[in-house]
């Protein structure tokens, strides 16, 4: 047995990949977008015909609209790809306004539902602020599901179970480079894989708290830049992985155990956390790292946004 097919054994594998066509090959349950890899699907020739007829079709409309039919254009061709949800992202400049976020959310499921897509296959995207928070558990209520995305920290992943989000994204990757360029010359790779990766324990926090509380949001690990740390969260309740990753897993047959165990974490001894707006946002602000890479992975977000409303726009 390969190794990707080992990790199946404790953890639901998603991919995470605008480029559907390499999808197929790897039987993922979910798929996971953003504007960064929908960007980068769009320039690819595959792919530039799905931006043109989009275009075509709409022409006229707001830019706004325009780019979300594109995502759900996108969403929609995953979807009869894969058995379960696609997760399509809100335009990250709304990550600091509550109300355009839901609106936002509210009108990307309304253009899946228009496709003949039942609500509970799509997760809609929005950055771990704490707008964003409270506008998924308005959009919870709704019974629109989410994924919050760009989280770093321990108190954004206690106020999504909160405001009982659907599943939450823990950005591995991205912390293991925020500490392994603070420490420059003084980082130990060795030192610093598998289980002492601080990606993967921070994702390990997180999985007993929400274990040990009854917290059924689901936890995602995201953003890996290696094998070992994927191989370090086997029994994470989801993990969504690049293609690249995947077919390393998919080479491999050492052998995978299960790291996380939901039952281990019923008998730890941990505080009990709650978090208001201010005493979020403080903890939020104490953590650097988190603070950090969420302003950075808002800024890129939006970026990307930007240069897809210029294809669009020449297209």
């Amino acid at each position: 047995m390969n190794q990707l097919d080992a990790l199946r054994q404790f953890t639901t594998v998603v991919a995470d990949t605008g480029d559907f066509h390499q999808m197929a090959a790897f039987r993922p349950q979910d798929a996971t977008t953003n504007p960064s890899l929908i960007l980068k699907a769009v320039q690819k020739p595959e792919y530039r015909p799905l931006l043109q007829q989009t275009v075509d079709q709409y022409r006229g409309r707001a830019l706004d609209e325009i780019v979300d039919r594109l995502l759900v254009r996108f969403g929609c061709e995953i979807l009869s790809l894969i058995p379960g949800r696609v997760s399509t992202e809100v335009d990250a400049r709304l990550s600091f306004d509550t109300q355009a976020t839901v609106a936002r959310a509210e009108r990307l499921v309304e253009l899946y539902q228009a496709e003949g897509v039942h609500v509970d296959r799509v997760l809609i995207k929005i950055a771990a602020t704490w707008e964003g928070i409270q506008a998924a558990a308005r959009l919870e209520q709704r019974g629109i599901h989410t994924n919050l995305t760009l989280l770093f920290s321990f108190c954004q992943a206690v106020a999504c179970g909160q405001a009982r989000v659907q599943l939450i994204s823990p950005f591995v990757g991205r912390i293991y480079d925020w500490y392994k360029k603070a420490a420059g010359a003084n980082w130990d790779e060795a030192a610093s894989a598998g289980a002492n990766d601080p990606g993967v324990q921070s994702v390990r926090a997180i999985f007993q708290h929400y274990k040990r509380f009854g917290i059924t949001t689901e936890i995602m690990g995201a953003s890996f830049r290696n094998t070992g740390q994927i191989l370090a969260l086997a029994g994470c309740d989801l993990l969504t992985i690049a293609p690249e990753l995947l077919a390393q897993l998919a080479g491999s047959q050492a052998p995978v155990a299960r790291e996380l165990d939901a039952q281990a974490a019923l008998g730890l001894e941990l505080p009990r956390v709650q978090y208001d707006e201010a005493g979020f946002r403080y903890a939020l602000n104490a953590d650097a790292m988190a603070t950090e890479k969420l302003a950075e992975g808002i800024r890129a977000f939006a970026v990307d946004t930007l240069k897809l409303e210029q294809l669009i726009l020449a297209a």
